[in-house]
């Protein structure tokens, strides 16, 4: 297949290029960015110096690909995703940017304060958490990719939420951490050396835009509407993500009986690991990865459990999902090109 990445500049996109590159079935990888048209990939990139040296090519021109990732902040799916649609109606779309995961067009434009895409792109996107929504997925020509704090959160709730009356859902508080690559390449005050060297720092409390999104999954799951307490904190690192998170059990289970509930959940899926009783994950054990660690206790003397998840942000928390996910519409078997293990230490 040819594919191409729109934002091949940003981490996201040469994380993507990092799995597409090696993948047996692209047979074309074209690089495509909005500016810095004709400069060299490996000039943006000299890691890849001998490796890629094809120029970055203007994304107005899509013809010949069979799919497309996009992994430009939000706002540019919103407008080329209905273009797509209609210029290229056999395009499989594999949207990054956050444009086509919220359903209520008016929480889009709340939570993201821009316009939202059409009311069309959004219906027809499939949320793309692979390991949940396979065989959605596998139909979809449109996938709307998860985000990475909703991708650690969600896979830590999922199987509290399957389980009727498990855990209270208006319980849920959930306290995630993320490196510093998760605020994407471009320079800001807030990811500078010496603002986030020795710093640990709370950002966007209570109004983090993916918040929604993890409410949107937990209320169709639950099927009634749930609201949760999310915050998110940047930690002196580049990659990785641990989101801690806390509900009120409402059935006496002990952390056995929730750890053999896990792992009869996750049997089919092969990047979700599910670690054993008294061991709990950390962001290094998963970095470089598509793999989710998940660890977990039943507090007896509080009545709560607790769920550790951690991803790496810029794999399973976006570019390795995001080809889990082309692999699942293509019918490929779901972990081609992503059994790189762990970077350790």
């Amino acid at each position: 297949m040819n594919v191409g990445i729109i934002g091949a500049s940003g981490y996201g996109g040469v994380e993507l290029h990092r799995f597409l590159h090696h993948h047996p079935y692209v047979q074309e990888c074209i690089l495509y960015t909005s500016s810095d048209q004709e400069k060299r990939y490996s000039d943006h990139y000299p890691h890849l110096t001998g490796i890629n040296q094809e120029t970055l090519k203007n994304q107005e021109d899509l013809e010949g690909l069979d799919a497309l990732f996009i992994a430009a902040p939000p706002g540019v799916s919103a407008a080329l995703t209905p273009e797509c649609m209609e210029n290229y109606p056999n395009l499989q779309i594999i949207d990054l940017s956050g444009d086509l995961r919220l359903k209520n067009l008016e929480d889009y434009e709340k939570w993201y304060r821009r316009k939202p895409a059409s009311g069309k792109a959004v219906e027809q996107a499939v949320y793309g958490l692979s390991d949940i929504n396979k065989e959605q997925i596998k139909e979809a020509r449109i996938v709307a990719n998860p985000g990475c704090y909703p991708t650690a959160t969600l896979l830590g709730l999922a199987p509290l939420l399957a389980a009727e009356g498990v855990i209270e859902p208006h319980s849920i508080i959930v306290d995630a951490k993320s490196g510093v690559s998760g605020a994407g390449k471009k320079a800001s005050q807030a990811s500078l050396y010496s603002e986030t060297n020795e710093n640990f720092r709370i950002y966007k409390v209570a109004e983090h835009q993916h918040t929604p999104e993890i409410e949107q999954a937990l209320s169709l799951w639950a099927k009634k509407e749930i609201m949760i307490s999310f915050n998110p904190h940047l930690v002196p690192m580049t990659r990785g993500i641990m989101a801690t998170s806390y509900a009120s059990l409402t059935k006496n289970w002990s952390t056995s009986d929730l750890l053999e509930h896990y792992r009869a959940f996750y049997q089919d899926s092969p990047f979700v690991r599910i670690r054993e009783k008294g061991n709990y994950p950390s962001t290094k054990e998963v970095t470089g990865s598509n793999y989710c660690d998940i660890g977990l206790k039943a507090d007896e003397r509080t009545g709560r459990v607790i769920i550790v998840s951690v991803i790496d942000n810029l794999v399973k928390g976006a570019a390795g999902q995001a080809v889990h996910n082309f692999n699942l519409m293509n019918g490929y078997e779901e972990a081609t090109g992503l059994n790189a293990l762990p970077i350790y230490p």
